[in-house]
């Protein structure tokens, strides 16, 4: 199991000394966690995702090489031909290339039918909650949706996972619907105020979850 840290702003490196696999940087202005710095040139330690919400292809690709990005998180409207668009600027999907992940919102009405269309031009998918924003909710949907998820495609789990949630991403994970579950995503719920993270507290939930046994 794969961990993504979202939401970095003031204390990256101090999560990054955690060694999660992914540190996401959030390149959406209106967002209160709008990443304007600059990344550490040490790339020995987690990929770097930069999260972007109905950009132009051509601005993502400025700001992949910027920041010398290593995978791509759309969390808009973003359509199928958006992707493979972005997906051939970017040489993915591809071992060798930038992965792409297209982020999708979750409720009882979501029609995971909709998902086959963009199999082919992304790396990976990611569950969140639906909200009336893009982006995080704070909030959980209801695992149990994932049922009805029958690509083989991997997928991320997002969406209000928090440091209680240790019993309960066990349970999923020993699901069926979890047999495709790549990673775990987490923001909000560990935080001391939006984009500082509570590293204490992702250090405690990370073994609790065995990750850092994993690493070890």
């Amino acid at each position: 199991m794969k961990l993504k840290i979202c939401g970095m702003k003031y204390n990256p490196e101090e999560v990054a000394e955690l060694h999660p696999d992914y540190l996401g940087y959030i390149f959406w202005q209106p967002s209160s966690r709008f990443f304007d710095g600059s990344i550490s040139d040490d790339h020995s330690g987690p990929k770097r995702v930069g999260v972007f919400v109905d950009a132009t292809p051509e601005e993502i690709v400025l700001l992949v090489y910027e920041h010398k990005l290593d995978a791509v998180q759309l969390h808009g409207e973003e359509t199928a031909e958006y992707c493979s668009r972005l997906n051939k600027l970017l040489g993915t999907p591809d071992s060798s290339g930038i992965e792409l992940i297209k982020a999708f919102a979750v409720n009882e009405d979501f029609n995971f039918d909709l998902l086959k269309e963009y199999e082919s031009s992304c790396d990976f998918f990611l569950f969140d909650t639906k909200g009336e924003l893009p982006g995080g909710t704070g909030r959980r949907f209801d695992w149990r949706l994932l049922k009805n998820y029958k690509l083989n495609k991997p997928y991320l789990l997002s969406g209000g996972i928090g440091p209680a949630d240790v019993k309960e991403i066990t349970s999923f994970l020993s699901q069926p619907e979890a047999e495709n579950c790549y990673a775990i995503d987490l923001n909000s719920r560990f935080e001391i105020k939006p984009g500082l993270k509570n590293v204490k507290a992702l250090k405690s939930f990370m073994k609790e979850i065995g990750y850092l046994s994993k690493k070890d």
